[in-house]
């Protein structure tokens, strides 16, 4: 089993690679890979990866940005669908993106209804985790107008920088893969005193390291 474990950055999956540099896991071959932060860097990086290695399966982990107010810090999530939240044109006042404007069709592939849609398909295990939809962006929401825009336009749970990008690759590369998002702040105007980075890393790697355990 040829397993791909990538995140944004390193001090995001630091307690696994910590894990891995303990634990041997004989009948898996676990490679990781830092892709970068944003959707640019994680398409190339995640590209050329992908078609050097062929991984049976491939497993996104990182923290993100919630909409909903209700849901704790550190609580993880797996994202089953994507969405692109400023890729598109302004015209005036309005978002309009790529499908609004009609330089894509809701369903050309790999979309689904204008999502990136994870089917869950061909995972020996699929944790036991709450599924959340995601919104990928540049530019992380610190505005009202903006989280108002993404929440009107996609109704999104949660945010990130990457995950479109890494749904988009494994999709039409047809790799079985999973989107792990650990919550480490609310979208709001930005007031990083209140998040919690360290809970919500903490509790992404114990997920994450309790998924690969099961091919231990």
């Amino acid at each position: 089993m040829k397993i791909l474990v990538t995140a944004a950055t390193p001090f995001e999956i630091q307690p696994f690679l910590d894990h891995l540099a303990k634990q041997n896991y004989p009948d898996c071959q676990i490679t990781t890979l830092i892709g970068g932060i944003g959707m640019m860097h994680t398409a190339f990086q995640l590209g050329r990866q992908l078609t050097k290695l062929r991984p049976d399966i491939a497993i996104q982990a990182g923290i993100a940005g919630c909409f909903d107010h209700s849901w704790e810090m550190g609580k993880v999530v797996i994202i089953d669908k994507e969405q692109l939240g400023d890729l598109g044109v302004e015209d005036d006042h309005a978002f309009k993106d790529l499908f609004d404007i009609q330089l894509w069709q809701p369903d050309m592939p790999p979309f689904t209804n204008k999502q990136l849609v994870n089917p869950l398909d061909n995972l020996p295990f699929i944790p036991e985790l709450p599924r959340a939809s995601g919104v990928t962006i540049n530019t992380v929401s610190g505005s009202e107008r903006t989280r108002n825009l993404l929440v009107d336009k996609y109704a999104p749970e949660v945010e990130s920088m990457e995950g479109a990008a890494f749904h988009y690759a494994c999709l039409l590369e047809k790799i079985p893969f999973l989107q792990l998002r650990s919550i480490s702040n609310y979208v709001e105007v930005r007031d990083k005193s209140k998040w919690n980075i360290p809970l919500a890393i903490r509790t992404l790697n114990e997920s994450l390291i309790k998924y690969i355990e099961q091919w231990n």
